[in-house]
Parts: structure tokens; C-alpha cells; sequence
């Protein structure tokens, strides 16, 4: 048995939304020093070449970064455009792009509500639709394309924010693999979900070192995410190790939800 091959990456096709920051970002950066040709998508051109540009060289591997709105079914079929424009096939689709909002329960407004259950959760689903026939062409019976959705350790345990629609939308993301799971693997495709703990990102800042103190006190482990327990997980779920995991929520959170 080859080690080096069952968790090898290496010449496959990646695509990472919201790549160019926070959760996205590092596993797209492990995909690209593991040898996977990776494209990130956001919604702005110079935050997303910027990122690309970054990736590539810190790693000496090769990102794209895309310019695309998932917000909306004709921003989905964009990107769809896009890649399969380079790509004949796609082996890799991380739904990482999201968001939350979160306020006092009386305060909760019908707004913030859809915008976060739309990018969450209707977006995620959409795009794996609009990029199955890459996906079908990437995965084979022996090393099958892999979906992974990243959900959230909010899903697994109740935090202190009041952020109703974030919980429901990675609730419902976590069940949802499920599903495809059971109906994608006919396809070759495996769908799995990748649920984060705390790492440092634009949505969850550290803002004092009592802040950090008090999150580090929470997580068993004693400390936040690294972009390595990220990337270790992604490329394990994408690599020939992980071709018989399927419909599993990976915690990748320190012992958190405990």
C-alpha cells in the first residue's frame, strides 16, 4: 500500500467557494500545495485575484480565482460557465461560501433571515446541481468526486449568539448530505460535510486576548483552529483514503461540541 497515493490530491480539479478568506481560503491553499489545481470564487474580482494570487505564491501551486455572485440562480450558472469553459471534469466542490447574522429574538427581521438561509443553504444545494455533470465526469467506482459542505460546530451545539437562521441552514446542511449521499453514489460521488469549530476568519474575530482566553477555556484541545486541521480534513475527504466515507459530518472543532 502506497501511503503517499491514498492521500493524494495531486492533478485533481477543485473548486472552493468563498476561497479567498477564512475557512475557504485555507483549504484551498491545501489543495494547491497538495498538487490540485483549485479555483476560488467571490464576489468581488480584486479580493478574489488578490487571494488566487496569494495562494499561488505562498504554495507554488496553481488557483484561479473567479468572479461570480452565488446569491442567485443566474450567478450560479456564471460560474458553472466559467469553469466548465476550462475544465472538462471537477473533482473536488467545497460549498464554503456563507454567512450569519445574528440579533436579539425580538429583533429578528425577515431579511437577515432569508439572506443567510439562501447563501447557506438554497446556494449550496443549487450549485451542486448546476455542477453535477463536471462531477459525474470526475468520479469514477475506485476514486470518486467529492462534495463537501461545510457546516458549522453551531449545528452540533447551541453557542451564544441569538444567529436563529445560521443554525437552521447548517442544521439542515448536515442532513442534507445525507441525502445526496444516498442518491449520489451511483454517481461516483461522495458528499460529506466538514463542521468547523472555531477558526479566525472575518466572521469570527478574536478580538482581546480575554476573548481568546475565554474560547481557548471552552475547546478541549486548548486552542483555536489551524488552516492544517482544515486542509488535513478537506484532503483526506477528497483523497483516496476517504472514498468509502460518505454522508458523515466531520467535527473538525477540538472537542467543542462535547
Amino acid at each position: 500500500m502506497n501511503i503517499d497515493a491514498l492521500f493524494s490530491v495531486q492533478g485533481r480539479v477543485a473548486l472552493v467557494t468563498g476561497g479567498s478568506s477564512g475557512i475557504g481560503r485555507h483549504i484551498a491553499t491545501g489543495y494547491a500545495t497538495a498538487g490540485a489545481k483549485v479555483y476560488i470564487c467571490a464576489r468581488t474580482e480584486t479580493k478574489v485575484m488578490a487571494a488566487a494570487q496569494a495562494i499561488n505564491e505562498a504554495t507554488g501551486g496553481t488557483c484561479i480565482g473567479l468572479t461570480a455572485d452565488l446569491s442567485t440562480l443566474g450567478g450560479i450558472d456564471a460560474l458553472v460557465a466559467q469553469v466548465a469553459a476550462r475544465e472538462n471534469a471537477l473533482h473536488m466542490l467545497v460549498n464554503n461560501a456563507g454567512t450569519m447574522a445574528d440579533a436579539p429574538i425580538d429583533d429578528y427581521g425577515e431579511d437577515d433571515w432569508d439572506q443567510v438561509i439562501d447563501l447557506n443553504l438554497k446556494a449550496p444545494f443549487f450549485i451542486l446541481q448546476k455542477f453535477l455533470p463536471l462531477l459525474r465526469a470526475g468520479g469514477t467506482a475506485e476514486r470518486p468526486a467529492s462534495l463537501i459542505n461545510i457546516g458549522s460546530v453551531g449545528a452540533l451545539k447551541v453557542g451564544p449568539k441569538e444567529n436563529y437562521a445560521y443554525q437552521a441552514s447548517k442544521s439542515a446542511i448536515h442532513w442534507m448530505a445525507k441525502g445526496l449521499a444516498k442518491r449520489l453514489g451511483r454517481d461516483n460521488i461522495t458528499a460529506n460535510v466538514i463542521a468547523p469549530g472555531f477558526f479566525e476568519s472575518e466572521m469570527t474575530v478574536i478580538a482581546s486576548d480575554e476573548m481568546r482566553k475565554m474560547v481557548e477555556a471552552m475547546v478541549p484541545r486548548g486552542r483555536v483552529g489551524t488552516p492544517e486541521d482544515l486542509a488535513g480534513a478537506a484532503i483526506y475527504l477528497a483523497s483516496r483514503a476517504g472514498a468509502y466515507v460518505t454522508g458523515s459530518v466531520i467535527p473538525v472543532e477540538g472537542g467543542l461540541s462535547i
